[in-house]
Formats: C-alpha cells, sequence, structure tokens
C-alpha cells in the first residue's frame, strides 16, 4: 500500500512537470528541489533529473516544434558548445554543499532574468551575435551536466530578456536544447555513476502523464492567446 508521504511525492512531481511542460520546459529545477527537500544525496539527485528531464522535454518537443516556431538557427549555436559541455559536466560529481550552492545560484540567476525581463514584443526581435550565441550555450551547458537542470530554466529567460526570439520560438529552441543537454549529462553521469535510483520507473510514469498534459494544455492556451491577439 503506497503511503501519504509517497503519494504527496508522487503528486509534486506531477504538478512539476504539468506546469513546466505548458511552458516548453521539462521541470528538471522542480525536481531537484522536490529531492533536495526529502534530504537526497546528489548522486541521486542528478541522474534522476535528468532521466525525468528527458521523458518531459520528449513530450514537449513533440508539442511546440511542431507548432513550426523553432528556429534552427537560432538554435545550433547555442546547442554546439552546449552538447559537449554538458557530457563534461555530467561526468563532475559535487559534494553537496557545493552541488546546493551552485544550484542556488543558478536559480537565483534565472529568477532575475525572468524578472528584469522587458514586456513582451514579439516583432522587435533580433538574432544574437554568433559568438555570444557560443559562450551562453557553452556555459549554461556545463551548469547544465553539473546540476542536472536541463538549462531551459536559464535559457528561455535569456532568449526573452535579450530579444532573440518570440515567445513561442523561445519555447521550442529551449525544449530542444533541453533534452539535448540532459541526454549528453545523463550520459556522463551514467559513465561516473554507472547505476540509475531505484523507484525511478514509478517517477517516469508520474512526469509523463503531467509532462503531456502540461504540454497539450500550454500548445492549445499558446494559440488561443495568439488568435486573440489577432482579433
Amino acid at each position: 500500500m503506497i503511503g501519504t508521504q509517497t503519494l504527496l511525492t508522487y503528486g509534486a512531481f506531477l504538478a512539476v512537470a504539468l506546469l513546466y511542460a505548458s511552458a516548453g520546459q521539462a521541470g528538471a529545477s522542480g525536481y531537484i528541489a522536490i529531492m533536495a527537500l526529502l534530504g537526497y544525496e546528489p548522486d541521486i539527485i542528478k541522474p534522476t533529473a535528468l532521466v525525468l528531464n528527458i521523458l518531459v522535454s520528449l513530450v514537449a518537443n513533440w508539442r511546440f516544434i511542431r507548432d513550426r516556431h523553432f528556429n534552427w538557427q537560432l538554435f545550433w549555436p547555442f546547442a554546439l558548445p552546449a552538447i559537449p559541455m554538458a557530457l563534461l559536466g555530467g561526468y563532475i560529481t559535487l559534494q553537496k554543499t557545493r552541488f546546493e550552492y551552485l544550484l542556488g545560484i543558478l536559480l537565483l540567476i534565472a529568477g532575475t532574468l525572468s524578472l528584469t525581463r522587458k514586456p513582451s514584443n514579439d516583432h522587435a526581435v533580433r538574432p544574437p551575435p554568433r559568438p555570444i550565441a557560443l559562450v551562453c550555450g557553452a556555459v549554461i551547458g556545463f551548469a547544465s551536466g553539473l546540476t542536472g537542470v536541463g538549462g531551459g530554466v536559464l535559457m528561455t529567460p535569456l532568449l526573452l530578456l535579450c530579444r532573440w526570439c518570440s515567445t513561442r520560438t523561445a519555447a521550442s529552441v529551449s525544449a530542444l536544447f533541453i533534452l539535448c543537454n540532459s541526454i549528453a549529462a545523463l550520459a556522463g553521469t551514467w559513465n561516473a555513476a554507472d547505476h540509475l535510483p531505484d523507484g525511478i520507473g514509478r517517477l517516469a510514469l508520474v512526469v509523463i502523464v503531467g509532462g503531456w498534459f502540461g504540454a497539450h494544455l500550454g500548445y492549445h492556451l499558446a494559440r488561443s492567446i495568439f488568435c486573440w491577439a489577432l482579433c
């Protein structure tokens, strides 16, 4: 019989997957926060978050990329350096204190980027200078590999703050960026840890359900807002 605490944990993971997927994200920062509160160690938190990230981002990619707002020319300068750096970061296992400090710093940066974001104007966008995109991709990729966050929590607000793309393009680009980063980071983590935590199958099923409903909700909500803006 499943206990109350277990049900609450599954409910928290379901809610995170649903909310993040509705915005084209995969929810790694949310999963990590839950596991940190439950007292999990970094060598369990990181691979678990990455596996769940991959599953939810697959669902988000299916919904957002087929919406034809994906921009390959915007995606590849960020992804090209991010993937090998995520692989390198995944191979490194930080001590618990350092892991928590780094995660806190990344979430603080992501929150600051979101709060300082300028009012949305999807017509006043310009592509980023390629050297800046390459550097940003490398930094985000390495940070993603070290912590298991996937990178979307940094990528999306950065794209929107700098007005490098529209809101819907940011969601589409971030979805694939998260998937590529998470796969690379998990490969590095697997090489270093050589195992996945017990009970990950049940959590995977929970976040897949939440991710599917979240991506479905976000896709149709974005369409409704877009149609309303045209009226």
